[in-house]
């Protein structure tokens, strides 16, 4: 993990020198070979981390390394804070003119950078002389503890697990898939999470009686990370148990071992188990190996990863396991932890609390039973206090699974899970959260076609496709909530409290120190404990919690903790008496991230305009209604604006804005050159009871760019002399609550970035689907609460082609729907409500999903 702290302290380097380059003039060479030095320096840190739990040495080589990159980030984060007075970038170019030939000795910043330089030449010493370099040729040999868990992690296939708790059903659909009848070669694919039981239940499907009849061959064999495609031929070969003698087989190179495979299983039917594939081209090396004689053959492939799974072969048969319910974890359980007697009633309820805490992943259950198995009675309750912790001492299957699929990420996915450890136990976040936080934190760096929106986006999705975290909830097309294991959450505040990445206060995890944290996050300590926090902090999350006066911890914050990157503060419904942010925010000047969700703010001070850097501002409360100050104007790094905002809207020139929710459109209609806004991509407008304006898109049309777009109208009477969305040429993706009265014709042409359409109150009497399904990348429509009069609907062929999610809410007179052949061929989700006696669904409809038929189904509604 230290390589990706220093990874992230390199780039920060090579940031400072392109972008603070006026400020560091006389020290940006000294800057450059510290940068140049420590990606020097990255070039054996990986291989010392992975031996620094067998050699005390290594460990203070890496520690050291760590400490160097951490005191670099410190050192240049203090320079930019004396220089950055607030003010315009002129103004403060004059002040440091003004004093050119006493900066470097006033901050000290050329001093303390030769002191860095004269450590990292220590270290490189040290290295040479104590022979580290040879690091990584220190792989082999008796303590090689990581060759250890590795040979662990490959599972004899000999001894087939007699239970598979929960995967009953999962064994009889993939044997059927093993046993039908089909001809041609083709790949059962298993993926999840590590633990989940993909081995377990691929060794239950190899020993089956029927797989044994059915096939003349049968091998196994485990491939993880590291693998050679020669070594992996030579043991499916032995696997076999072809014919040869070991040492002609161990003289055979890879091409030769290919031969003798594919000349074997020629002719005949076999069964082959490709265990723990971490890539594709895993079994690309291996196919041409076994031959398709249309005899039935069949391959079975674990791996955590979706795109591996998914894209492995043609013909293939992708299996998603699922973690176990609540009666299936209970009954595994028993059955490891009790054997054949019974749990008495104190011994139960002990053991169904940390049953719970396992989550539903089967293997921390069986370590769980196994370990509590050899306890006595009186000793569980001592292990349920500490249960974590012996999780991990007592199984080497936990930590080696969960640390190996850490390890092996590259180093920003790896800064991205350690990251979201801060999240709360058992808590779904949401996903833009996640990307806006990891933006700001400036773990992610823009590529040559995408944001860092859209890089963070990419890395979140890779951590989905690697099993390492899962997916909530999924509105308009888009995962919504993820989640992490409890497990992996525990192993990222392990790593986190080795790294002084972030520090928890909740009242279960306390840091021994904080001397050198990073991030703070506070659940459940109060103002006392914040007291505790030290003036090198780069971020601050306080989460639902009575503080007492947030006035006295903001002023504690906006005067100690200067360095801050991000801060965030969230608490509903508790006593927090704060209608303003203190003006002394505006000292914050390195912030990029502000968060204060509380129930009565209403103001900003005008000492806002400082936060130059600033790049999310969230504000957002279901109560109070915020004023901007004017200074919201001088925010150019501005990427996110959210609150229920209303009276001016001085935002034309925040061309980097991305995001603007909740604004009331009499807020918004006041925007004067809202086509200045080149990178506004999601607009949420909602319209007051007390507004008399009419409502119009006019403005809207200008947003070239635009994929989410929510107006929120009040659906009062007095508002039906609202102007026809007609007038709005250019309309793109639309959410809205209010009468309208037709969608323009034209609209598809002008804004084809459109993704998600939600029309609310919108009282349409024209079927409004004969416009909107010719939006080429419309993936979401939500027609809501009164937003269509009519009583019938029609989608024509060929419309809506990327359509994927749609929902039905509250239309109440509509009576009957038609789609014609062809239209909406990408459907995957359908939510009607409520029930629609009269309402008919043609058949086309019935076939688009299983899911769509079970809904439909439910809700009694006539084909």
């Amino acid at each position: 993990m230290v390589d990706a702290v220093v990874s992230f302290v390199v780039q920060k380097l090579g940031d400072y020198i392109i972008q603070e380059a006026v400020f560091l003039k006389e020290v940006r060479d000294e800057v450059q070979l510290l940068k140049n030095e420590l990606e020097w320096m990255q070039c054996f840190i990986k291989d010392a981390a992975e031996k620094q739990v067998e050699d005390a040495m290594i460990r203070k080589w890496v520690s050291d390394i760590q400490d160097i990159a951490y005191d670099t980030e410190d050192v240049l984060d203090k320079f930019m804070l004396k220089m950055d007075r607030g003010g315009t970038p002129n103004q403060k170019l004059l002040a440091l003119f003004a004093f050119t030939k006493k900066k470097i000795h006033l901050y000290g910043i050329g001093k303390e950078i030769n002191s860095l330089q004269k450590r990292i030449i220590d270290l490189s010493r040290k290295r040479e002389f104590y022979r580290l370099e040879d690091i990584g040729n220190k792989r082999e040999g008796k303590n090689n503890n990581r060759g250890r868990l590795k040979d662990l992690r490959r599972v004899s296939s000999f001894v087939p697990d007699e239970n598979i708790v929960g995967f009953e059903d999962d064994a009889k659909i993939l044997l059927g898939k093993l046993l039908e009848y089909q001809p041609r070669r083709f790949v059962v694919s298993i993926f999840g999470m590590g633990g989940l039981g993909k081995t377990t239940l691929a060794k239950n499907l190899y020993h089956n009686i029927d797989v044994l009849s059915k096939f003349k061959f049968r091998g196994w064999v485990s491939v993880s990370q590291d693998y050679k495609t020669e070594d992996l031929l030579r043991r499916i070969v032995k696997s076999f148990e072809i014919k040869i003698k070991e040492y002609e087989l161990d003289k055979m190179n890879e091409e030769d071992l290919a031969r003798c495979l594919y000349k074997s299983l020629q002719g005949c039917s076999y069964l082959m188990v490709i265990d723990d594939v971490w890539q594709k081209e895993a079994w690309e090396s291996l196919k041409q190996a076994f031959p398709d004689d249309r005899n039935g053959s069949r391959l079975i492939i674990t791996t955590r990863i979706k795109e591996v799974a998914e894209r492995l072969d043609e013909g293939i048969h992708v299996h998603k396991l699922r973690f176990l319910r609540p009666d299936e974890s209970w009954k595994l359980f028993c059955e490891k932890a009790f054997r054949k007697s019974n749990a008495n009633e104190e011994l139960g309820k002990l053991g169904r609390e940390m049953v719970e805490k396992c989550g539903g992943l089967p293997l921390a259950i069986v370590v769980l039973g196994g370990l509590l198995s050899t306890k006595k009675p009186q000793e569980w309750r001592s292990v349920r206090d500490r249960i974590w912790k012996h999780l991990r001492n007592d199984s080497i299957h936990i930590s080696s699974l969960l640390t190996l699929s850490f390890n092996e990420l590259p180093y920003q996915l790896k800064l991205c899970l350690l990251y979201l450890g801060i999240f709360p136990e058992d808590s779904e976040f949401f996903i833009e959260k996640a990307i806006r936080l990891l933006v700001a934190e400036g773990f992610i760096q823009e590529d040559d076609d995408r944001i860092m929106e859209e890089v963070a986006k990419n890395n979140l999705d890779e951590l989905i496709n690697r099993s390492l975290i899962q997916i909530g909830n999924i509105r308009r097309g888009r995962v919504e909530t993820c989640r992490i294991h409890d497990l992996l959450r525990d192993l990222a505040i392990q790593k986190a409290k080795e790294l002084n990445f972030f520090h928890i206060y909740d009242g279960i995890h306390h840091p021994t120190t904080s001397a050198s944290s990073r991030r703070l996050v506070f659940y459940s300590e109060t103002s006392s404990s914040f007291q505790r926090c030290n003036s090198l902090s780069r971020s601050l999350l306080l989460y639902d919690r009575d503080w007492g006066s947030f006035n006295q911890i903001s002023e504690a914050i906006c005067t100690r903790l200067r360095l801050l990157r991000v801060l965030h503060v969230e608490n509903y419904g508790g006593a927090i008496d704060c209608s303003s942010l203190p003006n002394e925010i505006g000292q914050l000047v390195h912030l990029k991230y502000l968060t204060v969700r509380i129930t009565n703010l209403r103001n900003l001070p005008p000492s806002i305009g400082n936060l130059r850097r600033l790049q999310t501002l969230d504000l957002f409360t279901y109560i109070c209604l915020l004023k901007l100050p004017i200074g919201i104007g001088k925010l150019q790094e501005l990427r996110h604006l959210i609150g229920y905002f209303e009276g001016p809207l001085p935002i034309d020139n925040l061309t980097n804005l991305q995001t603007l929710k909740f604004v009331s459109y009499e807020t918004w209609s006041r925007v004067h050159h809202p086509e200045k806004l080149v990178n506004l991509r999601e607009l949420h407008i909602h319209h007051l009871y007390t507004e008399q304006e009419a409502f119009t898109l006019d403005s809207i049309a200008n947003l070239k760019n635009i994929r989410i777009l929510s107006v929120e109208l009040s659906g009062v009477h007095s508002f039906t002399s609202l102007q026809p969305l007609s007038h709005c040429p250019r309309l793109q993706n639309l959410t809205l609550d209010g009468k309208i009265g037709e969608l323009p014709a034209d609209m598809h042409t002008i804004l084809p970035n459109l993704e998600s359409l939600s029309l609310r109150n919108s009282d349409l009497e024209d079927d409004p689907m004969p416009k909107l399904e010719k939006l080429p990348n419309l993936v979401s429509l939500e027609l809501l609460h009164l937003s269509y009069h009519g009583e019938k609907m029609i989608c024509r062929q060929k419309g809506f082609p990327q359509l994927e999610s749609l929902e039905i809410i509250e239309l109440f007179e509509l009576e009957e729907w038609h789609i014609e052949e062809g239209a909406m061929p990408m459907l995957k989700n359908l939510k009607i409500k409520p029930k629609h006696p009269k309402l008919i669904i043609p058949e086309r409809l019935i076939s688009i999903s299983a899911p769509i038929r079970r809904y439909l189904s439910r809700c009694h509604i006539r084909f």
